[in-house]
């Protein structure tokens, strides 16, 4: 049977959707472990189309996509309700690089930049740039966010188009770059991040859509889906969590363990 004919396996289709929701809550990468974690457990996952990994990795945001509209329901109402002109323009902002970026270069990324050494290599650059983060002056408060700003958010969300690098850990640590406060400053990563995921999640979808499923996939693709949806509401609680550590390092020094890991296998391969 072809590569193109597969389907991934309904346990690794489950355990992937499991681990999504979590792993996009924390500044570590979802992209990122959704590539690693069948490369080093050497599941079938790994063995498929790059098209159709590509495919279940939409799913998955979809699932983690529409938990997180019903979990911050009310911050997204309160946003909708204090929307204004400096609102809207900041998320305009904000929203402007990654889509220009992800329009222009989303199949190069995706064709040169998410093999296992490019992935470790992101986490590496990312941990870095969170620890740097955690030393700089964090006294501003989320209502004093201006344009400047926003395009910082902004070209963090682009450079989180590379896997490995995390959306929620690029803008967490630009925030924090631009002084704002650790609450404040997750605050306004869920606020950039959400407009960014939902429409990435309609437009690739659109993409599958017109492309067609195969109906070989369809059960697996539901099934993480569905994992993807009940572990991001099940795990939440992750967002107060990171709103309550004091330093991103726990995070940067997984980063750079799972990073090494990777590095460590790819050499003895060789």
């Amino acid at each position: 049977m072809s590569s193109r004919n597969q389907a991934p396996a309904l346990g690794e289709a489950l355990a992937l959707g499991a681990l999504h929701g979590p792993a996009e809550l924390l500044p570590i990468s979802s992209s990122g472990h959704i590539t690693l974690v069948p490369w080093l457990l050497n599941w079938r996952y790994g063995e498929l189309e790059p098209e159709l990994r590509k495919s279940f990795e939409i799913a998955l945001h979809a699932g983690t996509a529409a938990a997180l509209l019903i979990t911050l329901r009310g911050e997204v109402g309160e946003a909708m309700q204090g929307l204004d002109m400096r609102t809207f323009t900041l998320t305009a902002l904000s929203f402007i690089p990654p889509a220009v970026v992800g329009f222009i270069l989303e199949r190069p990324i995706e064709e040169r930049l998410g093999t296992p050494a490019t992935v470790a290599v992101g986490l590496i650059v990312g941990s870095a740039v969170m620890a740097w983060a955690d030393r700089s002056p964090q006294t501003r408060s989320h209502e004093e966010a201006g344009a400047v700003d926003a395009l910082w958010l902004g070209v963090a969300q682009a450079c989180a188009l590379i896997p490995g690098v995390s959306r929620n850990g690029a803008t967490l640590a630009a925030a924090r770059l631009r002084g704002f406060a650790r609450e404040d400053a997750n605050r306004l990563s869920r606020h950039v991040a959400l407009p960014v995921i939902a429409a990435a999640t309609l437009f690739k979808g659109s993409k599958l859509r017109h492309g067609g499923l195969p109906r070989s996939a369809r059960g697996a693709f539901a099934a993480g889906a569905a994992a993807s949806f009940a572990s991001t509401l099940g795990s939440t609680w992750l967002i107060r969590q990171v709103e309550r550590d004091r330093s991103l390092a726990p995070y940067a020094v997984y980063r750079a363990a799972l990073a090494t890991t990777v590095l460590v296998r790819l050499a003895r391969r060789r």
